[in-house]
């Protein structure tokens, strides 16, 4: 099989799919394998719908040795392989490739082990997020990453995008809190990825897994730390009536020495979307809120929460709220992470980014993109994980207005763009999938393009797994911008020249 390069795109248009069908039909059972255009309809995409392919095949193995032979299949076949946990990415990450197969870990939901005293979780990779946090409970204890999909996604997914969510300020993204991961490299070789113990001899290949987009290796089993519940956890409102005083708080918050459980942020569009939806009670007269969240013992948490008080009313704070129970708590929580469905209550379509900047530069990304709002005349709603300088704003656009999603595939490349050149990412937490592709280009030169294509071949060298995905070819670079969507079918223009 002839090594993929970084200058152009497989070929993986001579596939046979009658025989791959044969192939994956002596391996599975007939339940676990579909292949009418029906049954694949609602595998064409993720949770980035404006980009769909049908997939020749999906495969749905309910265990390791299963996931084995549909890889070894594929890999003999030359066939494409794209990994999928829920589907509910934002990046189309796990958009199908038309001569490929989905591999979906979707069946593989056992969570195998939970030790209270080594603070552990084994589970399988289509374990929800929120199902490993409820699995230890009765234990005091749970899973610190929270994504706003959290009882959806999976961890398998998680380990796939590096997921973070609003509580990762203070307890870290995916990659700080997994341990190992067990993962089937392309020639259907088990192999285990770090270990239990806080650290592993030889290069941290584990951290190179995690965030890798399905790239190098298909997760199986997972162990992840958990951590103890707190005592107590409050949190901040704060009103302001300018977003760049908001931008300038959340810098001034970390500036004083206080790291947040979580310090999220909201535009007045935002909130204004939100409130209607979830009714968390917000000031929907500030022109920007924060959430700012303490959490430990009762006199950690009051110390805290009168230290971030000082800090927002210094930075010209309209008004401070403080959550008086876990109810009012979980409220204000529960309006940020419906932000997702709660733009979709207002807009035909949206398309979520996913920069990172800065912190101090947040104001200045708002105000920019208030005027790339009049520029391709359309709105945009903003939410934040302010902490880290995550933003994900939420360009609200209808796919049946010809040329809307054009502008709005526009206004979202030049928002990661501004991401770099304020000293950012194209990524946070979405990955790159096939949404941020060209946006790499603006991120990255040549001769570290080629190291990422590098590290690729030397898991997978006849680039099978998540084809045309993450790392764009140099001469897709060359080409910037050269991605075409035609009814909602993908059309991949290095293939098409081959």
């Amino acid at each position: 099989m002839r090594e993929h390069s970084a200058d152009v795109a497989q070929d993986f248009s001579n596939v046979d799919r009658a025989a791959l069908l044969a192939d994956l039909g002596r391996l599975l059972p007939a339940t676990a394998l579909l292949h009418e255009a029906e049954d694949l309809k609602p595998y064409e995409c993720d949770g980035l719908s404006a980009y769909r392919q049908l997939p020749l095949a999906v495969a749905l193995p309910e265990t390791e040795a299963q996931v084995v032979a549909v890889i070894k299949a594929c890999r003999t076949a030359g066939v494409p392989v794209v990994a999928r946990g829920a589907g509910t990415g934002l990046s189309a990450g796990a958009l199908p490739h038309p001569q490929g197969v989905v591999l979906s870990l979707a069946k593989m939901k056992r969570i195998l082990h939970v030790d209270p005293v080594a603070r552990v979780a084994v589970v399988q990779p289509g374990v929800r997020n929120l199902a490993i946090s409820e699995a230890a409970a009765p234990f005091g204890l749970y899973y610190a990453p929270d994504p706003s999909s959290q009882i959806a996604c999976t961890i398998g997914g998680n380990v796939a995008e590096n997921s973070g969510g609003v509580h990762c300020l203070k307890y870290g993204l995916t990659v700080h809190n997994v341990l190992r991961v067990r993962a089937v490299t392309i020639d259907g070789e088990v192999v285990e990825f770090g270990n239990h113990g806080l650290d592993a001899p030889g290069y941290d290949l584990l951290a190179l897994l995690i965030g890798s987009e399905g790239l190098l290796a298909v997760t199986t089993e997972v162990t992840v730390k958990l951590v103890p519940k707190p005592e107590l956890a409050q949190v901040i409102m704060a009103s302001f009536d300018d977003v760049m005083k908001a931008g300038e708080a959340v810098a001034a918050v970390i500036a004083a020495g206080i790291i947040p459980a979580g310090l999220e942020m909201m535009d007045k569009p935002a909130t204004a979307a939100v409130e209607p939806y979830v009714k968390a009670g917000y000031d929907l007269n500030a022109e920007a809120i924060l959430l700012c969240e303490s959490d430990g013992t009762a006199e950690e948490v009051a110390e805290e929460i009168a230290a971030m008080r000082a800090v927002l009313e210094g930075s010209g704070a309209t008004e401070i709220r403080v959550s008086t129970s876990e109810a009012e708590r979980l409220r204000f929580w529960a309006g940020r992470k419906a932000a997702f469905p709660a733009a979709g209550r207002i807009s035909a379509d949206y398309y979520c980014m996913d920069g990172t900047i800065p912190r101090k530069r947040l104001g200045e990304m708002l105000t920019a993109i208030t005027q790339m709002e009049k520029k391709y005349g359309l709105r945009c709603i903003n939410v934040f994980h302010a902490g880290d300088g995550n933003l994900h704003p939420l360009i609200l656009y209808d796919a049946n207005i010809e040329g809307e999603l054009e502008r709005t595939e526009a206004f979202g490349a030049e928002i990661l763009k501004l991401s770099v050149d304020l000293g950012g990412t194209i990524t946070g937490e979405h990955g790159v999938g096939f949404e941020k592709i060209n946006s790499m280009c603006d991120q990255f030169a040549s001769d570290e393009l080629r190291a990422f294509h590098a590290v690729k071949r030397a898991f997978d060298p006849g680039g099978l797994l998540n084809p045309e995905k993450a790392i764009p070819t140099l001469h897709r670079c060359a080409e910037f911008g050269r991605m075409h969507v035609h009814g909602g079918q993908i059309k991949f223009p290095e293939l098409e020249r081959l």
